[in-house]
């Protein structure tokens, strides 16, 4: 079976959040191939030992980055703990983002408590689960 390639990306106020989240279930994702934002990316790295492959900062081109591999249907699920109560200066990207995940039918999580769904759901990492995808002609 092909590890899933997972996404991990938070906003600032909520990097300490995700770091916490990535702990607590951090056998799972170590099963899988790790994507991350960089500043997001090195802390996980640096305070779980994850391997995790790190792309420019969010307002710097790295949510595009991610959305990318989306569109190449490379991603297999994001989790993006984002900050509804601070408004970034990329939020275009964070809105194309999101919009990606549902144009392509990739789980997406914006909570720790979706999150935990997502990951503890018994077709998480079932290599006979695999999400419609869209034809685009």
């Amino acid at each position: 079976m092909d590890k899933l390639t997972i996404a991990l990306v938070a906003h600032d106020h909520k990097k300490s959040e995700l770091l916490a989240w990535v702990q607590q279930h951090q056998a799972i994702l170590a099963q899988c191939n790790l994507v991350a934002t960089g500043t997001t990316g090195g802390l996980i790295a640096e305070k779980t030992g994850l391997d995790v492959t790190r792309f420019k900062s969010g307002p710097l081109g790295g949510d595009q980055q991610i959305g990318a591999l989306i569109a190449e249907n490379k991603l297999d699920g994001l989790f993006f703990f984002w900050d509804p109560l601070n408004a970034a200066p990329h939020d275009p990207d964070v809105k194309a983002l999101l919009r990606l995940c549902s144009v392509w039918n990739v789980p997406v999580a914006c909570t720790p408590a979706t999150a935990d769904l997502v990951i503890t759901s018994p077709l998480f990492l079932s290599p006979d689960y695999k999400p419609t995808k869209p034809r685009f002609e």
